[in-house]
């Protein structure tokens, strides 16, 4: 979902790179000429875009499966956790403001290290879970304009023709497509927050029962497997280089989006799961947003939420496929991956495009969708948590409260923790697959260090932008 920001500022892989924009000092207008560029509505367009994505439309199922109708508290803790972090990140992001966010945190906290750049590359993988994720369920909600009864097959192959077709739309050129995510991001809130107004008002309070709630565990485990819809929020910190005044505005930008976010999650939760008991929201688990909304507005309700959800799938996967595939330009530019990946290849499309779509194609065809929604939070959980242990390294650069930062780096690992508990019980192949993939990033990191004696390539952002 990276590139929320990079399509909606209209950029390309011309960019300054996010790794190599590692100067002391905050950029100024003379060295960065979008300075000034991004006002406070689009900051919290470009976090509210980043976080209502595709997730909300694909994580609803997996979510109830385990938090059951206390699914809104759920979301209430999952929210909480983001809102620690987002303290830490805004904190980071007025200090050193610049296009590169996490990345470049990790960068100023930890130094050119194999650590910085094991998770860079881990944080790029995480991207690629989140598109499979996304890819299912626009395979899901695909299926149900062919058949009430899918097969594995055509859900595959839905979702395995969606990153193919919208790999060949970035192929072309991304950026006529990126014009309209301001736009898609408003219609997609849009019909969230319509669906959930009319859906309150027919909410069977006995479906809400606090007699009903599980065990906190369970309540626990499906807040781990939802911050996948909340990940997005470090999004804000991509364009604090190009905001007027970031020190002020970032922070502001960053908590009113993720309050908003937490406000529309809070909502959608209540109706659905104040419309569908358990049992129907498990037999629709892969569709459950649109499932909600038959209730109460009929055959039209189910249609409207699925088109929307095709909608908003299409998008983030267009979007992240070609932020993802960017950030992989940008580390193999800077020196970190073979600089192969940013040759183009054919058309507008680097080795990095093609190379983030293989392995797309590969985790989609691996696993299912609840699978891929813990694999993709826990990735998260992790970069945030490394984010905020880097963040405790330069304290008395941010001025942060250290008893904050604490909190957020500790509450990530905890989520973690219950996460990971969860899907060993339930996916046991997701977690292995979790910890091969973090091991491949250093290890590949470490390897491409000894094989090329190689270090990243710090720049000015004046040079960055002539890169």
């Amino acid at each position: 979902m990276l590139a929320h920001f990079l399509l909606s500022s209209g950029c390309e892989s011309s960019r300054p790179s996010a790794i190599a924009m590692t100067a002391h000092s905050a950029p100024s207008a003379k060295t960065n000429p979008n300075a000034g560029q991004i006002g406070m509505a689009a900051a919290v367009s470009i976090g509210i875009g980043g976080m209502v994505g595709a997730g909300i439309f694909s994580i609803l199922g997996v979510v109830a499966q385990a938090a059951g109708n206390a699914m809104w508290l759920a979301f209430v803790i999952g929210g909480a956790v983001a809102l620690l972090s987002t303290y830490s990140y805004a904190k980071l992001g007025a200090v050193f403001p610049s296009a590169g966010g996490a990345v470049h945190f990790l960068v100023k906290s930890f130094g050119d290290g194999v650590l910085a750049g094991g998770l860079n590359l881990f944080m790029w993988l995480g991207y690629i879970i989140s598109l499979a994720l996304y890819a299912t369920a626009f395979g899901s909600y695909a299926a149900t304009f062919i058949t009430t009864t899918p097969s594995p097959l055509l859900l595959k192959s839905l979702a395995v023709g969606s990153v193919l077709a919208l790999t060949l739309v970035n192929a072309f050129g991304a950026r006529m497509m990126g014009r309209g995510e301001t736009i898609i991001v408003a219609v997609k809130v849009a019909i969230l927050v319509v669906f959930a107004a009319a859906g309150l008002f027919f909410v069977k309070p006995g479906n809400l029962s606090p007699a009903a709630w599980p065990a906190m565990e369970s309540v626990l485990f499906g807040a781990g497997v939802l911050f996948i819809g909340y990940e997005g929020f470090g999004l804000v910190t991509n364009a604090a280089a190009d905001m007027r005044n970031p020190r002020v505005m970032l922070p502001r930008a960053l908590y009113v989006s993720v309050l908003l976010v937490i406000g529309i999650y809070l909502a959608v939760s209540v109706t659905v799961t104040g419309n569908l008991s358990d049992a129907q929201i498990e037999a629709a688990r892969d569709y459950a947003l649109a499932e909600a909304a038959r209730p109460f507005l009929g055959e039209f309700g189910f249609r409207l939420i699925a088109v929307a959800a095709l909608f908003s799938t299409a998008s983030a996967i267009n979007a992240t496929l070609f932020g993802s595939a960017n950030v992989c330009y940008m580390i193999a530019r800077d020196g970190e991956l073979p600089a192969d990946l940013s040759r183009t290849e054919w058309k507008q499309a680097t080795g990095g495009l093609l190379l983030t779509a293989g392995l797309v194609v590969l985790v989609t065809l691996c696993f299912d969708l609840s699978g891929i929604a813990m694999m993709g939070s826990a990735a998260f959980l992790l970069v945030y948590a490394a984010v905020n242990a880097g963040h405790l390294r330069v304290l008395n650069q941010t001025g942060a409260n250290a008893v904050m930062v604490w909190l957020s780096l500790l509450t990530c690992l905890a989520m973690f923790a219950v996460l990971g508990v969860y899907t060993f019980q339930q996916q046991p192949a997701a977690i292995v697959a979790l910890v091969a993939i973090a091991a491949a990033s250093f290890a590949a990191e470490w390897g491409y260090r000894r094989w090329t004696g190689r270090t990243i390539r710090t720049q000015t952002v004046g040079q960055a932008s002539r890169a």
